[in-house]
């Protein structure tokens, strides 16, 4: 059997249909969506192309599915996601194939994000039945004070295309621990695992309505749509920067309740002091992880100058060595980026950086012929006023910039408008809390390359988003708080 037929047999064309009420169904227009393969451009299968009608079938499931779900034992909404993760987990090969296949990334990486993002339904299936009121004496006297967690109601999620699984876990994971029914949105590049995934919680026991799918290539009509209608609750995005101001601003009308995971310009700070074999390893997750399309991807290279040339020859060895190919390819360590678009971006900001003077030390050149190739490029003497220092790459392209002293240090970090990650590889104690106190972000890694982590929270600040995913602080997006007061004399 080969790759596509065992596609076609995992995700057969009644369940490439929209996911409302529990049930699968057809496009009311009928139209459906190319899904391409980004190792040769070529048409993989397609998905329905729901319209706006239809999304507001699956907000009327949701709506209708929320008084239910949210008097549901929590024992319960915790079985179901513990069901779920086992299921993930056993057919975690199925779920990394379709993954690799839709949006381009190595086998052996895509299973790690089935191990990943199953991590989140095993996380809220233990967090569902600690959701925490609050019980005190009135400190005047003569009452008591009572306060009551419940659901936020029905949500939107808007997930992206380049953590496909995880993303979605991330957001349905807390939210029906919390006891909120969903409609989910997948990115209209990749939107099979997410289909695959429905179908697993269905299996799992997800009563019907609870969570809705609907595939479609008018994201931003979707939205608008249901953030103009008052029974949607909450919207939680991954995206851009760009699109999650709009879905702000959309949120004004209903005060809606939002979680915002948006772009990201991750500095990697290595200092003189620090062990730059790990730092060179540190850099290699932090950079190549899904071939640099990832918010948290290490995004600006800031050495110590005494280092920057060692730790450049070192790092354009290793990322020079990694064997690019299609990710279904025994031995493949960087796959293909999402489209075309993505190939001519990285390779303008590369440009750029050389005709401002970067060295290249390896890589630089999109390969041409078939697929979304770019090779894993390393640049030297970057300066701080380069396309590829100021912007997102979304690729895997490690620009590389000095510094001389810990405050420039941190200067240089600290001048972005975003605020996700950061990375700093040294051995002093207390620059680490300097280093932890002074710089703007929201998750900052200490000689490792890798921040995420399921019981963690995740998010960031400035134009990075706000809200929380993941760890304790998940769930508290999905909850809303009522005072009771009880009058005892």
């Amino acid at each position: 059997m080969t790759f596509r037929e065992r596609l076609a047999h995992l995700l057969p064309e009644s369940r490439r249909q929209l996911y409302v009420g529990g049930s699968w169904v057809p496009s009311g227009s009928g139209a459906r969506i190319d899904v391409l393969d980004p190792a040769d451009g070529s048409v993989l299968t397609d998905v329905a192309d729901g319209t706006l009608d239809d999304a507001r079938a699956a907000l009327d499931a949701a709506a209708g599915a929320q008084e239910s779900w949210a008097a549901t034992p929590p024992r319960e909404r915790g079985e179901i996601l513990r069901r779920a993760f086992g299921l993930v987990t056993e057919h975690a090969d199925d779920i990394a194939l379709v993954m690799s296949l839709e949006m381009g990334k190595p086998i052996a990486e895509a299973k790690g994000e089935v191990t990943y993002g199953a991590e989140f339904l095993r996380w809220f299936s233990e967090e569902a039945v600690r959701i925490h009121g609050r019980w005190m004496q009135n400190p005047a006297g003569g009452s008591r004070l009572l306060t009551v967690r419940k659901p936020v109601g029905p949500c939107l999620f808007i997930t992206p295309w380049n953590f496909p699984l995880a993303m979605g876990t991330r957001k349905i994971g807390p939210a029906v621990a919390a006891g909120c029914t969903m409609v989910v949105k997948p990115a209209s590049q990749t939107p099979l695992t997410m289909l695959l995934l429905a179908s697993l919680m269905a299996e799992a026991g997800l009563p019907a309505g609870v969570l809705n799918v609907v595939t479609t290539s008018d994201s931003g009509g979707l939205s608008k749509t249901l953030q103009a209608d008052p029974r949607l609750r909450k919207v939680s995005f991954t995206g851009s920067t760009g699109v999650g101001k709009s879905l702000v601003e959309q949120s004004a009308g209903q005060l809606q309740r939002m979680s915002m995971e948006l772009g990201g310009n991750a500095p990697f700070l290595v200092f003189a002091d620090a062990d730059l074999d790990a730092a060179v390893d540190g850099a290699m997750i932090a950079k190549m992880r899904n071939m640099g399309e990832a918010c948290t991807s290490a995004n600006r290279f800031l050495v110590e100058a005494s280092v920057a040339e060692e730790f450049g020859a070192r790092l354009a060895e290793r990322m020079g060595g990694l064997r690019v190919g299609r990710g279904q390819d025994v031995g493949v360590q960087v796959g293909p980026l999402i489209d075309a678009k993505a190939v001519t971006s990285v390779s303008a900001l590369v440009d750029d950086a050389v005709d401002r003077g970067a060295r290249l030390l390896t890589g630089g050149k999109a390969p041409g012929g078939e697929g979304f190739f770019f090779p894993p490029t390393v640049l030297a003497d970057v300066p701080a006023d380069a396309d590829a220092v100021r912007n997102e790459i979304f690729g895997p392209v490690a620009p590389i910039t000095t510094f001389t002293s810990e405050d420039e240090a941190i200067r240089l970090a600290n001048s972005t408008e975003y605020g996700l990650a950061a990375y700093a590889f040294t051995r002093d104690l207390a620059r680490t809390i300097r280093l932890a106190e002074r710089l703007e972000t929201g998750m900052l890694g200490i000689n490792t390359g890798l921040v995420s982590n399921p019981a963690a929270p995740f998010g960031g600040v400035k134009a990075s988003g706000f809200g929380r995913e993941g760890g304790f602080e998940g769930i508290e997006e999905y909850l809303d708080t009522t005072y009771v007061a009880l009058p005892v004399s």
